[in-house]
């Protein structure tokens, strides 16, 4: 990769061509983001003008702006013959096709009649046919419509100097790849290729690497660099109180734009629902929702008619609403990469914002993860109380009470009335009373969250103990009833047993309980700490089933016949500890099959035979929790 010094120069917009400064300009820019001037430095200065670029930066980092200064020398020197668009971005979804769409269009609005055009699932394709005959230079579209176009002979590619995938990470996710080779294959070999993404996982460099020939890679922000205008804050909830929580946190935020993350299109209308009944003005955003729906939903949401909008990862992709101040994680994200696209959603455009994720007492470890993995720091709080909540928006009436009270001008009828009233009444109750009917009246009353007990590990900072992996140790991680667990080892209440099956086989904690529970016979009331390293892994068994379990995964299992558990001796231990190190010594443990279990349960597994489950369920006004085929939007 090579490095490119994103300094902000003396003339800020050195170097972009006249009409794009201009709007740029008109647009209230006074500087060039990191990525921007990247870009503009890569295709201006040394020999680098003609070269694939992959650009990366953090989501909200301006991007797209980034985009167009790449696209800027071959599409304002256009051919005026062209049979097609000179330029071709393709993306993931309906939503970001049409922002950037919208980023384009001011950008080259002074640049002489330079039309984008935008091409995608869910329109009137005849409307779009009469759009491409235009000839626009730009065109964006998602994989599936411009297939369809190119396939009718509707779209003519071969003027096509310039290509991006945008969102490429995120392409691939939803399985666009053949549509994304087909479109390919028809483009001209003469062409600049461009990858643009916030992340890039290896499935990404793979594309990369059969698509782009001799890239650039730009970063405005380092991989996995967090954005720190954008505060982290995870709470421990009990599964039947996350409605109430999720009330809690939008009261503490009343007035603010907030974006809810759930898991499926079905959580969408069902948590829209419950807050409508209780006085929340939220709408759903999910892939199947039709798309003119979809695009009213969007714009009510950007011009504050609601304030609430409940999305699936997939659709949210194309949110770009600058002033979105609160991210709530209703479902924690899946990955590293989840999170942080869903909190980029807040603190763009150099604003701060907060991500919020309620995190259920069985997920502390997955959480703990995340946030590893993402590079962040979480704070872990208490759900806001009522009292907590009333204090807020007491302490915030007050602060605009006294802003306006600075700047406030009156009119002679208003002071002399102001006068008589005071000399009529007591001056400290007619403010109290002022002041009272100022606060805003809230939707409903805050829930008295209780917080529940931790399990064995306890996050970072909490309060409820430190550990140093997954999972911590000593006093705090109690048994649930206040009292510290007896100590681990031998003879100290569990048995510690190696299983030869780590992350890089696609182990958790919740699959190898549901492993090792089915195997060797037990519930997971007699499991104890899991501590998950790369090559293998730790799962702590109670004493008073340790033999017999034992004597059970002596036996090859019928189904993963890879997977072997054995008692784990203090060696062991350590080497399992040093290999989840950066720095790791190698296990010798056989490479396990990857262990998939049929259904899903808790983090990902199936609930272990024998265990006593307890099902989510519908708290007050709350919504009951169902699984559906991921949402996909794109096409």
């Amino acid at each position: 990769m090579t490095d490119i010094d994103t300094e902000t120069s003396e003339a800020p917009f050195a170097g972009v061509p006249d009409p794009l400064r201009s709007a740029l300009e008109k647009r209230g820019f006074t500087q060039l983001t990191a990525v921007q001037t990247a870009v503009l430095r890569a295709i201006t200065q040394g020999d680098d003008q003609q070269r694939n670029l992959r650009i990366s930066s953090q989501t909200g980092s301006g991007k797209t702006i980034a985009l167009g200064l790449a696209l800027a020398a071959r599409v304002l020197d256009r051919p005026a013959d062209a049979p097609g668009p000179l330029a071709l971005i393709i993306t993931p979804t309906r939503e970001l096709a049409a922002q950037v769409q919208a980023e384009l269009q001011w950008l080259y609005a002074e640049a002489g009649g330079v039309q984008v055009e935008v091409v995608t699932g869910g329109t009137d394709v005849r409307a779009e046919q009469r759009r491409l005959r235009s000839r626009a230079p730009i065109l964006v579209g998602t994989p599936g419509r411009l297939l369809d176009h190119l396939r009718s002979k509707a779209l003519n590619v071969s003027a096509v100097r310039e290509v991006v995938l945008d969102e490429a990470d995120q392409m691939l996710e939803m399985g666009f790849r053949e549509e994304l080779e087909s479109i390919v294959a028809e483009l001209p070999e003469e062409r600049r290729s461009h990858l643009v993404s916030a992340t890039f996982p290896r499935v990404v460099r793979e594309l990369a690497e059969s698509f782009q020939r001799d890239a650039l890679h730009l970063e405005g922000t380092a991989l996995g660099k967090a954005n720190a205008d954008i505060e982290h804050v995870a709470y421990l909830i009990r599964p039947r109180q996350a409605y109430d929580a999720i009330v809690n946190l939008l009261l503490e935020n009343w007035g603010e734009r907030c974006l809810i993350f759930v898991r499926t299109r079905a959580d969408t209308a069902e948590l829209c629902e419950a807050l409508a009944g209780d006085g929340f003005g939220a709408l759903p955003f999910s892939g199947e929702l039709p798309q003119a729906q979809r695009t009213r939903t969007l714009e009510a949401f950007k011009n504050g008619i609601i304030r609430v909008l409940v999305a699936t990862d997939v659709a949210a992709r194309g949110i770009d609403v600058p002033d979105i101040a609160t991210v709530i994680h209703a479902d924690l994200a899946k990955d590293a990469d989840i999170y942080t696209h869903r909190s980029g959603r807040t603190g763009r455009a150099g604003k701060t914002g907060r991500s919020l994720s309620l995190v259920p007492v069985s997920a502390q470890a997955r959480m703990h993860r995340l946030v590893r993995d993402a590079r962040i720091e979480a704070r872990w709080e208490p759900v806001p109380s009522p009292k907590k909540i009333r204090q807020g928006v007491t302490k915030a009436t007050r602060r605009v009470f006294y802003e306006q009270l600075a700047s406030a001008e009156f009119g002679e009828a208003e002071l002399t009335y102001a006068k008589n009233l005071l000399e009529k009444q007591q001056p400290e109750q007619v403010v109290a009373l002022l002041l009272r009917m100022a606060e805003p009246r809230l939707p409903r009353e805050p829930a008295e969250v209780q917080p529940p007990e931790p399990r064995a590990w306890a996050p970072p900072g909490a309060g409820l103990g430190r550990g140093n992996g997954a999972l911590a140790r000593g006093p705090a991680a109690g048994n649930g009833n206040g009292a510290p667990r007896p100590p681990r080892g031998a003879g100290g209440g569990y048995t510690r047993f190696a299983i030869s099956w780590g992350s890089r086989h696609g182990a958790t904690a919740a699959r190898c309980m549901s492993h090792v529970c089915r195997r060797g016979g037990i519930t997971r009331h007699a499991i104890g700490a899991i501590d998950i390293g790369e090559e293998s892994s730790i799962v702590e068994v109670s004493d008073e089933v340790a033999q017999d379990f034992e004597r059970r995964c002596r036996k090859p299992d019928a189904r993963d016949r890879h997977v072997h558990i054995t008692l784990a001796s203090a060696a062991h231990g350590s080497a399992h500890a040093a290999a989840s190190h950066p720095s790791e010594r190698r296990s010798s443990a056989p490479p396990p099959r990857p262990y998939s279990p049929r259904a899903s349960h808790g983090l990902g597994a199936a609930p272990p035979p024998g265990a006593r489950v307890k099902r989510a369920a519908r708290s007050k006004g709350g919504p009951v929790r169902t699984r559906e085929r991921a949402d996909v939007s794109g096409a």
